[in-house]
């Protein structure tokens, strides 16, 4: 169905919900159809991914999906198909006059990440290690991507994709590099080199160049790295739903989880909100940094424990509690947001 199809279904919805007495092209009639139009993306894309972790669940029950091909699947998605999305995160539409204009989300974006990281260094301490550093990595990166840009276009347009687009940058550099060495457990100097020469930290070093460099890639170059790493946005899915394939289902509702998805998917916003609002920036970018907040879980979160050793089973648990109560607070947020900056 086309977007102005769903504008005549969101008219109908509203008209039935506000009397006849409303029926003009408004600006507030318009900004309804848009949060009707954002409240189909969220639940559709939310929906999409829990049926991709249901099908990995039922593969690996019927034999298909076994944990020797995960475990191949998962080097492959962290050596090939993540350097190519975090490559392509930084040089899809993204130049450097537009970094000019959108120095505001940047900034922004980096001082959430400081923000956070901040944060992180006392919210989890009563936690086991194990679990501890999973709750730590989920909490500094999230699923803006997948999740996150297609809900800022059905909000804010054209432009809050581009500002989504750009607040992925400081999250890439920011789980390459401190992410990344919450899972490892070797000396800081043996550490340093592995993060330095990781394929998806030297995907953010030439990333941040490419942004700079006076050519283009060639189009099937750039469209073999991006449909590499489109990849991403299915395959982690899949391994999400064989781990949960040997997690008894009353086993997934842990405390530590719900208490990861209070801060990752309200408190986290909140905070932003608070500050941006009292640096008086624009309501656009601050509609786009709070709404880029309040996404759940990264799948990357159980890629990398299953890939490191650490609680892999622990992390899909608080990606599926975090996805699931996101299908409630998300459009509440959305719509809040939406009058707040509306486009």
């Amino acid at each position: 169905m086309t977007v102005d199809s769903w504008e005549h279904v969101a008219f109908a919805f509203w008209v039935l919900g506000s009397g006849f007495w409303v029926l003009d092209t408004s600006f507030y009639f318009r900004l309804r159809c848009r949060l009707f139009l954002a409240v189909i993306v969220i639940l559709n894309t939310q929906l999409t991914l829990l049926l991709i972790i249901t099908v990995g669940y039922f593969i690996t029950r019927a034999g298909v999906f076994s944990q020797k091909t995960r475990a191949d699947l998962t080097n492959i998605i962290i050596y090939v198909m993540m350097p190519c999305n975090t490559f392509s995160a930084f040089h899809k539409g993204i130049t450097p006059e537009m970094l000019r204009q959108c120095m505001v989300v940047l900034f922004a974006s980096f001082g959430l990440q400081t923000l956070v990281f901040i944060l992180n260094k006392t919210l989890y301490f009563r936690i086991p290690k194990q679990r501890r550093v999973v709750l730590q990595y989920a909490t500094i990166t999230n699923n803006a991507a997948f999740m996150g840009l297609p809900i800022l276009g059905a909000v804010f347009g054209p432009t809050g994709v581009l500002y989504g687009s750009i607040m992925l940058i400081p999250m890439r550099v920011v789980m390459w590099t401190f992410g990344l060495s919450l899972f490892t457990t070797m000396e800081k100097k043996e550490t340093a080199k592995v993060l330095a020469t990781h394929p998806c930290m030297l995907a953010v070093f030439v990333g941040l160049g490419y942004i700079f460099a006076p050519f283009e890639l060639p189009v099937f170059l750039s469209g073999a790295i991006g449909m590499i790493g489109d990849c991403v946005s299915i395959l982690p899915m899949l391994i999400v739903g064989s781990i949960l394939c040997g997690v008894k289902p009353r086993d997934v509702l842990l405390k530590e989880c719900f208490y990861f998805s209070v801060f990752r998917l309200v408190m986290i916003l909140v905070t932003a909100f608070g500050v941006l609002t009292l640096l008086r920036l624009d309501p656009l970018v601050t509609g786009v940094v709070v709404l880029s907040s309040a996404m759940p879980a990264a799948l990357t979160t159980a890629i990398l424990a299953e890939k490191y050793g650490q609680d892999s089973e622990f992390a899909t648990k608080a990606i599926f509690v975090s996805t699931v109560l996101s299908m409630v607070t998300l459009p509440i947020i959305t719509e809040l947001l939406a009058w707040l900056a509306p486009v």
